[in-house]
């Protein structure tokens, strides 16, 4: 594949900070990107050089018991390995395994750019937070992280129409788009207590389901406390350090607590709605950089806040 359009995950911070072992020193980061096909492989029947793609962030070989599931993530030749166990996306070119199973055809038309958001973030924040969740009409739903995961499951939990969105963080900005995205309630969490703000805003109730997507223990113990009896807690977030599980407070509350990777089963229905217009992923770009420019992105996309950074563009 060479590579047209790329971008930094917060997955490849969290392997900066060393939170994910399985990448080991010297890999080429990046798992999202658009590109085009420049050669393929003998096995590969689906794609053809100068075929313009999307890459999914999980390869899948489609065949194991795994795939079979639908679990493309936990692919047993497969899974995330693009920028983890492989080298990945923020170069010129990329090998991409199992080709046929793991890279979208892109319409003609369709904004790249735009596309580029859907080779990870959109499905997970979709996938992991909002079906996790059980986002459902009338529900009401706090998102711990207004980063680009937690905006993503904002947008696609809107598909569900709930009666309430919550976005808490303490980046005034990012809750500033939140609100302009379509959520209903922000919360500075460094401003004010999320736990009584979102209680006030629920009737003491709390949420319906509480999706976690920035991944550290003060986090996912903030879900705990502002789920409401019968709830979700979804976790999106990546962690490398534990966190406590309250049971003591928890056991009799009838809650459910979800963890996921991505598997991007989402993907191809995510296409179509960015080509009907219902979803506008470009909404979370806001800075653009060329290849040599990389140290300078991951320091802007690194110090978000001071940036007003979400989503940043790579190109070669």
């Amino acid at each position: 594949m060479r590579i047209i359009k790329t971008t930094i995950c917060g997955t490849d911070l969290h392997i900066m900070k060393g939170d994910v072992p399985t990448c080991k020193p010297g890999t080429v980061l990046g798992h999202e990107g658009v590109g085009v096909v420049e050669q393929i492989g003998a096995a590969v029947t689906t794609f053809k050089p100068g075929d313009h793609v999307l890459i999914s962030c999980i390869s899948s070989c489609g065949k194991c018991e795994y795939c079979r599931k639908g679990a493309y993530s936990h692919c047993t030749t497969g899974g995330w390995i693009l920028g983890n166990k492989i080298d990945g996306t923020q170069a010129e070119f990329v090998r991409i395994p199992h080709a046929d199973t793991s890279l979208y055809a892109i319409p003609e038309g369709y904004d790249e750019e735009a596309l580029v958001m859907l080779s990870d973030i959109f499905p997970t924040g979709f996938e992991c937070g909002v079906l996790n969740g059980k986002v459902e009409p009338g529900a009401t739903v706090a998102i711990v992280g207004s980063g680009p995961i937690g905006l993503a499951s904002l947008l696609t939990a809107l598909f569900y129409s709930p009666a309430q969105v919550i976005m808490i963080d303490m980046d005034q900005n990012r809750l500033d788009t939140a609100i302009r995205l379509g959520a209903t309630a922000m919360v500075n969490s460094r401003q004010v207590d999320p736990v009584a703000r979102v209680m006030e805003l629920t009737g003491g109730k709390g949420v319906d389901c509480a999706i976690e997507a920035v991944g550290t223990p003060a986090t996912f113990e903030l879900c705990q406390e502002l789920v409401a009896v019968g709830g979700v807690v979804a976790n999106v977030g990546v962690h490398g350090a534990k966190a406590d599980l309250h049971l003591e407070k928890l056991w009799d509350r009838n809650i459910s607590v979800t963890t996921r990777l991505v598997d991007t089963v989402s993907t191809p229905m995510l296409m179509k709605t960015v080509g009907a217009k219902k979803l506008n992923p470009q909404l979370l770009i806001t800075h653009r950089f060329r290849l040599d420019q990389g140290m300078d992105a991951y320091e802007t996309f690194g110090h978000a806040a001071q940036n007003q950074a979400l989503k940043v563009i790579i190109e070669p």
